[in-house]
């Protein structure tokens, strides 16, 4: 190679070199100091591409965890206020069994009325009153008005997509209406409809429909015939009074109002075994989401994140390059300095 003054390849070589040196260096440190290897679409243009992909499917599936999740509170909050409704509706049995014991006179009679016309009023109340986040648990009878509920019931959205695979339905027959009337009207104990218990007196007062249940006189007809009790009369005015007589026309009110009242018992617990079994779905979601977001965190982490040992490694290599070719290209820079020993 010729010496010349003008250009100084051997300079030129150094510099670029220590140029590639500086920017590995640069590239390393960010990475060692980011966590990631793929800090721009430049480092990777396919990784990144993906790695933003599995990065909203992974954000997408913290938030179907979290749907299945208050899926599943809502579910609970259903079961656990059944199980109140359950209380309510043993205890009115058991006062049914024993007004059915011929051991009780007409005071014990109308003090069990009482306690049953009570729990009949909590019933409702209970029911009207269960929700969650604004959804009516126990009121649709036929309509959504004010249930907040859908005609299709509820979808839980568990999956990524918008399909009928991403998503758990809760059919509306889960939210039915857990009331008096919910729960007893069109029930019947052997042959004969509660109606016919509760106006079986000549001079009964109260006609009451099977659709009529959450009324008062309702209520207190049905604690009447559970304690084997007839309404006699009512007074009118805001606050009615209501008269009772023992029934002694051998119809024996209280012993068929047990079975009456089992079969509300059965109703609550088929309804119970159907959101036990929609809680097991929504329980296998959250599984299925965990197992999912793993394995694309896995993958993600292979693809994106720095391996600190290797990455330390090139640091080192480009720091040890970056030092040698600055020395290198000091004394490059030298070089034509010679030519001047030959003048």
């Amino acid at each position: 190679m010729s010496l010349t003054i003008n250009t100084n390849i051997a300079s030129i070589i150094a510099e670029r070199n220590l140029n590639n040196a500086t920017n590995n260096l640069n590239k390393s440190l960010e990475r060692l100091s980011t966590g990631y290897t793929i800090n721009h679409a430049s480092d990777n243009a396919a990784g990144y591409s993906i790695s933003d992909m599995w990065t909203t499917q992974i954000s997408s599936l913290d938030i179907a965890a979290d749907n299945a999740s208050m899926g599943g509170d809502l579910l609970t909050t259903a079961e656990q206020t059944y199980s109140l409704l359950t209380e309510h509706l043993q205890r009115i049995r058991d006062l049914a069994v024993q007004a059915a014991n011929g051991t009780f006179g007409s005071t014990s009679l109308k003090a069990i009325q009482s306690e049953i016309h009570a729990r009949l009023q909590e019933v409702s109340r209970i029911s009207a009153n269960a929700e969650y986040n604004g959804i009516k648990l126990m009121s649709y009878d036929g309509t959504m008005k004010g249930t907040g509920i859908s005609s299709d019931g509820i979808d839980l959205q568990v999956g990524l997509y918008a399909n009928k695979d991403s998503i758990i339905k809760l059919d509306v027959d889960l939210f039915k209406n857990a009331s008096v009337s919910g729960l007893f009207a069109n029930k019947t104990y052997g042959s004969d409809n509660i109606s016919v218990y509760v106006n079986a007196a000549a001079n009964s007062v109260v006609t009451i429909a099977a659709d009529k249940y959450n009324t008062e006189d309702a209520y207190q007809a049905i604690a009447a015939a559970c304690s084997g009790l007839k309404m006699a009369s009512k007074s009118t005015g805001d606050n009615p009074v209501y008269n009772f007589y023992i029934q002694d026309d051998g119809t024996k009110g209280a012993e068929k109002m047990i079975g009456f009242i089992d079969n509300a018992i059965n109703e609550i617990a088929n309804r119970v075994t159907r959101i036990g079994a929609a809680q097991n779905r929504v329980e296998s979601a959250i599984s299925a989401i965990d197992v999912q977001s793993q394995n694309i965190t896995s993958s993600l982490s292979t693809l994106r994140d720095t391996d600190v040992g290797h990455e330390s490694s090139k640091y080192i290599q480009a720091q040890i390059l970056q030092q040698a070719s600055a020395t290198l290209l000091s004394t490059a820079n030298q070089t034509p300095s010679i030519a001047l020993n030959l003048l």
